[in-house]
């Protein structure tokens, strides 16, 4: 037979009920600070995915010699 490893420790629980408390807490900050690192990297892909090609064209057109838009966008 196999022995099965318990991850919990039994018996009581050393914490205090005020440890439980700021562990809740600290538990709301990271799901805020988590949620709000999601949020930011959904919106950062966004503007990437849609600024990139308007930003490397403004760039183009700011630059010396000046190009026409036609030449900046024809692949030749």
């Amino acid at each position: 037979m196999t022995s099965k490893v318990m991850l919990k420790a039994k018996g009581k629980n050393p914490k205090k009920p005020a440890a439980d408390e700021d562990a809740g807490a600290v538990a709301a900050v990271s799901s805020f600070v988590k949620e709000w690192g999601t949020w930011t990297a959904k919106k950062a892909k966004v503007i990437t995915h849609y600024g990139f090609i308007p930003l490397v064209i403004i760039l183009g057109m700011n630059s010396e010699p000046k190009p026409s838009l036609s030449q900046l966008l024809s692949p030749v």
